[in-house]
């Protein structure tokens, strides 16, 4: 788990985080106005030696509290708790309940993005049509162009030869649209399969997880928790809970990605009119800044050997292959998040 430490996120990130920053900033906040009422009263009170040596102790015992780092540790481990104890009232932050609502929207997504390669790929076919009816059309302009020329008709020579360069024109954007479209095809196919195999490892590790804590928060009771804190030992129930919610913080991230490239993909597909040959020039933008940006999430190193792929003219897609649902190998496959509890 020690590796994993730049997984997680830090408290003030968390949920409970929010809730903390609101109580620390009453606390300070009711602590000045509390000192500025007091003040009058306490001076005359420090007259007095007794009264005096009371809040000298007293003011000890709170130094020493932010001195010493077991205590101070102690403390903020008390206050973390109560703070996600009051945030976990109004909001989901149990890990495994949060694991499992994503396996929900997994298999959602995963419906929608099978429905939505199905309808891609009709489009692809349609298009291929389109483009090769078009080649034979430029065939036939530029013959018949010819012909004329052979027989002094320069006005059908010109309007053939016209008419073909057109299509000609036509077919070259429309090859570019292709050449987009095959991109989307590769990429959603690819997040479709990296998905199910993301659901499936998600659905494993809640299946585990979900007993180990059990047994874990069994065991380490809140008591031993913290005496675990005060002897500088590592608090073994809130290192798995803090395994758990860097699985769900990335899980997030990946089903973010697959949401958001499924919105572009719909909106640039939307954005298509292959009867009259047109798109709007804005779905392909949003296209071509996706394919600028960064690693993405689910497809990893991935992605730029799609978009290799795609532009590779010795690569011909296959539109008739159907989009396999991926079988994991149970006796070799590693799920990708056990490393999050090393």
């Amino acid at each position: 788990m020690e590796n994993s430490e730049s997984k997680y996120k830090s408290f003030w990130k968390r949920p409970e985080g929010v809730t903390g920053a609101i109580f620390l900033g009453a606390i300070l906040v009711g602590g000045g106005v509390l000192a500025a009422v007091l003040l009058p009263v306490l001076i005359p009170l420090m007259a007095n030696t007794l009264y005096l040596a009371l809040m000298l102790v007293a003011l000890a015992a709170i130094v020493y509290m932010f001195v010493d780092p077991k205590i101070r540790n102690l403390v903020w481990y008390m206050y973390k708790g109560v703070m996600r104890w009051v945030t976990g009232i109004f909001v989901q932050i149990d890990p495994i309940g949060i694991l499992k609502s994503y396996v929900d929207d997994l298999e959602d997504n995963l419906k929608k993005m099978n429905k939505q390669i199905n309808q891609l790929r009709g489009q692809m076919h349609k298009l291929r049509e389109i483009i090769f009816n078009n080649q034979k059309a430029i065939k036939d302009n530029l013959q018949l162009a010819s012909q004329a020329k052979e027989t002094n008709k320069e006005s059908v020579m010109i309007l053939k030869s016209r008419k073909a360069g057109r299509l000609k024109e036509s077919n070259m954007r429309l090859e570019d649209l292709y050449k987009k479209m095959e991109v989307l095809y590769r990429v959603l196919t690819r997040m479709y399969e990296n998905s199910e195999i993301l659901k499936e490892d998600i659905k494993d590790q809640v299946m585990v997880k979900e007993q180990e804590r059990k047994a874990i928060h069994a065991s380490n009771s809140a008591m031993k928790s913290a005496a675990n804190i005060i002897t500088g030992n590592k608090d073994a129930r809130a290192m798995f809970d803090l395994a758990l919610e860097a699985i769900a913080d990335d899980v997030s991230e990946k089903v973010g990605e697959m949401e958001r490239f499924m919105d572009m993909s719909a909106s640039f597909m939307n954005s298509v009119d292959l009867q009259n040959g047109v798109f709007e020039e804005e779905g392909l933008q949003m296209l071509e800044k996706w394919e600028q940006e960064g690693i993405s999430k689910i497809l990893g190193t991935e992605k730029a050997s799609l978009l290799s792929q795609a532009n590779d003219e010795a690569d011909v897609l296959d539109l008739n292959t159907p989009v396999k649902r991926p079988m994991r190998d149970t006796a070799t496959h590693i799920n990708q998040y056990d490393s999050f509890f090393e």
